[in-house]
């Protein structure tokens, strides 16, 4: 008898590729129709175009230079918004103090900061770390000080008569009680990172998906910008599931209660 979780997984998997099947026929018939490989060439024609770039090894070189970007940018983010949020949600000073610069700063897209990024880092990995962590840093912040604002009063006051100081509140109170809405932002900041990762790298950077998919496009590679834009999805969704599986294991109460 087999495992109901490789079942529930297999049931999965062939409603993924049954998904998939419908846009690549529409895929194969309008590049049948369009009959020009520069302006929309075939799905053969593109898994060609991954099979090479595998093969001289120059996407997972791009690969490696994205995620590398991501992820650093993504930890400076992280270490920087979640404290920071949970002291805020605690100190009333600081909420006052830093909350209208974080109101004023947030609607900023992070691709305004590139002209800023590049005069102050130069060109290279520096402004994309700078730009993937503000991608994060705002919906990290947002999802940790929500959670943190949101702490059932009854804690609190239970905390306080046990004797717990301010900090103590902070980290087995504050952070305990925040720890689903900070996963949350944690997955949201994420993604936020991945995108603009990619759009640094179409302007300031001379390696990874971006720069790929922008070298391709003035060569007229349409195949090998599809590429990078299949990988770019592929690896986003990796992620995002990845994320979604540690959840399980970091919130299983969360899991128990559905």
């Amino acid at each position: 008898m087999k495992h109901p979780a490789f079942l529930a997984f297999l049931v999965s998997l062939l409603w993924f590729l049954f998904g998939l099947s419908g846009p690549l026929l529409v895929w194969w018939l309008a590049a049948e129709g369009v009959a020009n490989p520069v302006l929309l060439p075939a799905p053969n024609q593109v898994a060609a175009s991954v099979l090479e770039l595998f093969g001289d090894g120059s996407l997972a070189t791009d690969i490696m230079a994205s995620l590398r970007r991501v992820f650093t940018g993504f930890f400076i983010a992280s270490t920087l918004a979640v404290p920071l949020a949970l002291l805020m949600a605690c100190f009333l000073p600081l909420r006052r103090l830093f909350l209208p610069l974080v109101t004023v700063l947030r609607p900023i897209p992070p691709i305004a900061w590139i002209p800023l990024a590049i005069l102050w880092f130069g060109l290279g990995d520096k402004p994309s770390y700078f730009i993937t962590a503000l991608a994060a840093f705002f919906p990290i912040f947002l999802n940790a000080f929500a959670g943190a604002a949101d702490v059932d009063p009854r804690h609190v006051y239970a905390a306080r008569f046990l004797g717990a100081g301010r900090w103590r509140m902070v980290r087995h109170i504050y952070l305990m009680s925040a720890l689903p809405h900070i996963w949350t932002g944690l997955r949201i900041g994420l993604g936020q990172s991945w995108m603009a990762v990619v759009t640094a790298e179409l302007i300031a950077a001379q390696s990874g998906l971006g720069y790929m998919i922008q070298a391709n496009r003035i060569n007229l590679e349409t195949r090998h910008v599809l590429t990078g834009m299949i990988v770019i999805g592929v690896l986003g969704a990796l992620m995002t599931t990845a994320l979604g599986w540690c959840e399980k294991f970091i919130l299983p109460w969360k899991h128990q209660r559905q």
